[in-house]
């Protein structure tokens, strides 16, 4: 079965330091999970701390750079990933559509979706 990198994009410079999250989201989003990992379609996830706490390394004409964060020139940030195991990609989005939907209307997060290339 294919698997699948769900790359989690948020705007960080939109989100408050501290903010707790709202009632009954951790209990949601825990029952998702669980229930992801139970169909066998969840093999890991996490979230990614802050880009202040990153640093990019660029490879250019043969030799390396590294910029420390914060990245404040990036609207969008990779903020978490899960990798998914599903039959195909219609599988793969309609689980990424209910992770989706648990989130606060007021809040902007985005997907990027991608099969792993194996073999």
């Amino acid at each position: 079965m294919p698997r699948f990198l769900s790359m989690v994009r948020i705007d960080e410079q939109s989100l408050p330091e501290d903010t707790p999250f709202p009632e009954g989201f951790l209990e949601r989003m825990g029952e998702l999970m669980e229930e992801m990992t139970k169909a066998g379609v969840l093999l890991d996830t996490a979230g990614l701390l802050r880009t202040a706490e990153g640093t990019r390394v660029h490879w250019s004409g043969g030799k390396l750079s590294y910029t420390d964060g914060p990245f404040t020139e990036t609207k969008e940030v990779v903020g978490g990933y899960a990798l998914l195991q599903a039959k195909d990609k219609a599988e793969a989005l309609e689980w990424t559509k209910r992770f989706l939907e648990i989130h606060p209307e007021e809040w902007t997060v985005g997907i990027e979706l991608r099969q792993i290339a194996e073999g």
